[in-house]
């Protein structure tokens, strides 16, 4: 797709200047804190995505395009009152974000309130599209329990006996339950669950509770770790030398400079949301080549979940006929499909989850690359998993 180049007159308008007839997005995201870089991603990903959608125009129909960024500070009370500014104050037609599952939770009930559409992109826990869903609640990005059957056919074999570790909160929390629920149909083991503090520093007392619990234990020995922002257990529990207690360690995927600590696990499997290199379609090859040309780098793991958030808000106005009309909104995102650096996404009508692939990989180790390479193993399809419906409406 060739892109026309965005004029300044355009360019001011996305950043936020007044226009007399504009669509606007409100980004409420973690752009301070412990997931800054997740954000700084996100933020990448949904104007490339808009721009892609648009060819570059920064326009649907005439109308031009302005995005609103908030700062939520992974603070849940700050994410719900910008929302709230967003909607009320600001006037947005459409909201995306946060980075944070708990500053997610918080901001659900606000779309309700002003009836406004929020796509939550990327917060991950179940309960944001489960439990604490309402209607005006759309996800692209992939919830806990995709991440969770998606490891669990990575890591769920005979023989297999399986510890975890994860954060105390809603991300760490949520992905163990679905991880625990999936790997029920597996003839893997389930056998300890640790939960520690997210800003966790010290493992060497989690580490040996799990240890002893896996001792207990014959078979293949992994301990899957569930993490999110800085501070990754990973080198530090494999700096304990887990091999002498017969224990390997597993995890899904992440952004690439967490993906450095990989290159200490040749052969190590888990499943991950995406890799660059992975998926073959025209929009990632479009967004792996802008990247590369534009930041010197390739896009990393929650620039993909931005763009599919940037081209899901595209797809739904065109179909919608306008950002005006929440209910017609809803009806046109209700089973949508369309197409992400990803390949096919689609909104689940009964709780507007993405179904969306995810990959099965092995670690690959290059000296010249920086992290370990996840090789695709096999590809998980969105109607490949059996992905449960978990809201209560």
């Amino acid at each position: 797709m060739k892109l026309k180049l965005a004029t300044a007159a355009t360019l001011a308008l996305v950043l936020g200047l007044p226009a007399a007839a504009e669509i606007r997005i409100a980004h409420v995201y973690d752009r301070t804190g412990a997931l800054e870089a997740y954000a700084a991603q996100t933020q990448v990903g949904l104007m490339l995505g808009i721009e892609y959608a648009t060819e570059g125009t920064f326009e649907i129909d005439g109308e031009p395009i302005r995005v609103i960024e908030k700062d939520s500070q992974l603070r849940p009370d700050l994410g719900r009152a910008l929302l709230a500014e967003a909607f009320g104050d600001d006037d947005a037609h459409i909201a995306v974000g946060p980075t944070s599952s708990g500053v997610a939770l918080a901001m659900l009930p606000v779309a309700e309130e002003f009836e406004r559409i929020l796509i939550v992109e990327p917060a991950v826990a179940d309960s944001i599209t489960g439990s604490e869903w309402n209607r005006y609640i759309f996800r692209t990005g992939r919830n806990s329990s995709q991440d969770a059957i998606s490891n669990a056919v990575a890591l769920g074999q005979e023989g297999v006996i399986i510890a975890t570790l994860a954060q105390d909160y809603a991300f760490g929390r949520d992905g163990i339950a679905a991880f625990r629920e999936a790997l029920a149909d597996t003839p893997a083991q389930l056998v300890h669950e640790e939960y520690v503090p997210t800003d966790t520093t010290d493992f060497t007392a989690a580490a040996e509770r799990i240890f002893n619990a896996l001792d207990a234990h014959d078979g293949d020995k992994r301990l899957f770790v569930i993490w999110a922002g800085g501070g990754n257990p990973m080198g530090r529990i494999q700096a304990m030398n887990p091999e002498r207690r017969g224990v390997s360690l597993a995890t899904g995927g992440n952004i690439l400079p967490a993906m450095a600590a990989y290159k200490d696990f040749p052969g190590m499997e888990g499943a991950t949301y995406y890799y660059y290199e992975i998926p073959q379609n025209p929009v990632n090859e479009w967004l792996v080549e802008q990247h590369f040309d534009r930041y010197g780098t390739p896009p990393d793991f929650f620039t993909a979940g931005g763009m599919a958030a940037g081209l899901a808000v595209v797809e739904a106005i065109r179909a919608a006929g306008g950002a005006d009309d929440t209910e017609a909104l809803i009806a046109a995102m209700e089973g949508m499909e369309w197409e992400t650096p990803k390949g096919t996404m689609r909104f689940r009508a009964e709780d507007h989850q993405a179904m969306q692939s995810m990959y099965h990989f092995r670690i690959r180790v290059e000296d010249d690359v920086d992290w370990g390479i996840p090789d695709l193993v096999r590809e998980l399809g969105l109607d490949d998993m059996d992905i449960p419906i978990r809201n209560q409406q």
